[in-house]
């Protein structure tokens, strides 16, 4: 379940599948959550590391990102704050997934500004009841 308060409005059009970001550097896992997400109907952009996310966040303006946090050039947590920074109308739903999951990890997640951080391997039917959570709010 999405806490109400970060839940965000989109600019997707109603009944739209979201605009997901995922960046993550194990290309087997990449492609397996896309389909995944492609499946539901969700747009999904891929990124291997995190300036390449900052590029394809630029240009598409995404709904939600799915975060891994070891990433190969820069941390999640830095891929998240430049996120946070940018002057946008709307900040997407950041979500980690990753095998960092000490209280120190979720505590730097939270400083950083990430909205949920799960702990690999993530049910996919919790990411896709989450999705869904956040769609319904968008189509209200």
């Amino acid at each position: 379940m999405i806490p109400s308060d970060i839940l965000r409005p989109s600019l997707s059009p109603p009944n739209a599948g979201l605009r997901i970001l995922m960046a993550e550097d194990h290309a087997d896992t990449a492609k397996s959550t896309a389909l995944l997400l492609e499946l539901d109907g969700h747009e999904v952009y891929l990124a291997e590391n995190g300036a390449s996310a900052l590029e394809v966040a630029e240009c598409t303006d995404p709904d939600v990102v799915l975060l891994d946090i070891g990433l190969p050039d820069m941390d999640g947590y830095e891929v998240a704050k430049k996120l946070k920074a940018r002057n946008t109308v709307k900040c997407p739903l950041l979500i980690a997934i990753t095998g960092y999951g000490r209280d120190e990890d979720k505590r730097q997640s939270a400083e950083a500004g990430i909205d949920l951080h799960w702990v690999k391997p993530v049910d996919p039917a919790l990411l896709q009841n989450v999705l869904k959570q956040l769609q319904n709010v968008v189509a209200s």
